[in-house]
Formats: structure tokens, C-alpha cells, sequence
């Protein structure tokens, strides 16, 4: 398996692997909308073989405030059914986070498991005093530094791309 950036002849594939991955097809939609109004962006493939298995990307996201900083939001990420718990997205996170760090992103955060996160750093966001623009469990809503310190003395709520509230 490799993970590579996503190319124009993975796009189908991709909104396949988000469809099948999820119980409705909105988060498929949702990427086929970030990947035309969302920049910067990371978009990543997990290829096995031939096939597409795996898909992750991250966007900008702000927090109220502090338009200078430079964050991004991972999601969604995908993996195919058939293909889970075989450590895909795990890779899939490892290498997005780094091409974060390659851009000079100084923060992520994610709304996703509390479980399963925390292993590439994560923790709740709170920590860092960032609130989600959305009603969510606070241990749901977790964040990294990608750079130490970088969400020292900052504070506020994290303010995704609008295309997610068409979710």
C-alpha cells in the first residue's frame, strides 16, 4: 500500500471509497465540494495495488480572532469496508499530518473518536481553550500542535469551511 496525493483519475474512486465508508453519501458530497472551494487543501490516497482503499483530507479552519494563524480541519477520512482496521487510516493520518507540517500549519483539529486520535497526538481541544462552531461531545472535538506552543494564549471557537454545514 502507498498514499500519495490524490490525482483527477482517483476522483471517482475517492467519492466512491467516502460513500461506502459512511452510512449516507453526504460526506462523499462533502468532499467533491471542499476539493472545488477549499485552499489550501490535503488530499491523500491510500492505493493498494491499483485500487483506491483509503481517503483523508484536510482544509483551512479558523478560529475566531486569530485570523493569522494557520490551521486546518481533517475530515473526512475514509477507509473502504473491506479494508478497515488494517492500519490504512492510520497511514492515511500519519502522512497528512506530516504534509500539514510540509506547509506550515501550525495546529490541526478533529471532530472524530476520543479513542481513536489521542495515539497521533490529539488531545481534547479544550486543553488549548477551542470550542467547535458545532454542538458536539468536548471530548469528540480534539486538537494537535503541529508546532509546539502554537495554541498557547489563543483561544476561541474553530470555524470550519461552510460546505460543512450542508452536512
Amino acid at each position: 500500500m502507498i498514499i500519495r496525493d490524490e490525482e483527477n483519475m482517483d476522483l471517482a474512486a475517492i467519492h466512491a471509497v467516502n460513500a461506502a465508508a459512511f452510512p449516507t453519501p453526504a460526506e462523499a458530497i462533502l468532499v467533491d465540494a471542499l476539493r472545488e472551494l477549499a485552499h489550501p487543501l490535503v488530499s491523500l490516497v491510500a492505493v493498494d495495488g491499483e485500487t483506491v482503499v483509503g481517503h483523508i483530507m484536510f482544509t483551512p479552519v479558523s478560529l475566531s480572532g486569530h485570523s493569522d494563524l494557520s490551521i486546518m480541519g481533517l475530515a473526512p477520512m475514509a477507509v473502504a469496508p473491506g479494508k478497515q482496521r488494517r492500519g490504512v487510516g492510520s497511514a492515511l493520518v500519519r502522512a497528512g499530518l506530516e504534509r500539514c507540517r510540509q506547509l506550515l500549519v501550525g495546529g490541526v483539529v478533529v471532530l472524530g473518536h476520543p479513542e481513536y486520535y489521542p495515539r497521533f497526538g490529539f488531545l481534547p481541544a479544550t486543553r488549548f481553550s477551542l470550542v467547535s462552531e458545532y454542538e458536539v461531545p468536548e471530548e469528540a472535538f480534539l486538537a494537535l500542535e503541529l508546532r509546539a506552543g502554537y495554541f498557547e494564549g489563543v483561544s476561541g471557537t474553530i470555524r470550519y469551511h461552510a460546505a460543512f454545514s450542508e452536512l
